[in-house]
């Protein structure tokens, strides 16, 4: 009987020394700040070319124009009103909204969505 005891014991302590020995391979190394760290996969850097603005900016012509109004006129509104839908139009070539995130219109919605 204790024959047996001691080759289950013996056995449990290898399966036990497998496990520590896996899970101290797989714990993060310490990091000291100075260096990259080894916790994290090496990142490319991408770099951003600032785009210059274009010269055909059908804006800047407008707000030329806007400047030369007197503020608040009829005029002047149109005016104001042509740039804020230019910019508009310029937003939403770049805003990009996933179609799963937004729900479909639905007729027999009313209120506010909670």
């Amino acid at each position: 009987m204790i024959r047996h005891g001691f080759i289950l014991l013996t056995f449990c302590a290898a399966i036990t020394g497998y496990t520590v020995a896996a899970a101290q391979e797989r714990r993060p190394i310490a990091w000291d700040g100075l260096g990259q760290d080894p916790n994290r996969p090496p990142v490319t850097k991408r770099r951003v070319v600032n785009q210059a603005p274009a010269a055909s900016d059908p804006n800047r012509e407008r707000e030329r124009v806007l400047a030369t109004l007197r503020p608040y006129s009829d005029a002047w509104w149109a005016v104001h009103d042509e740039i804020e839908a230019e910019n508009d139009r310029q937003l939403g070539t770049k805003l990009v909204i996933c179609p799963r995130c937004v729900p479909p219109p639905s007729e027999d919605v009313t209120g506010s969505v909670r």
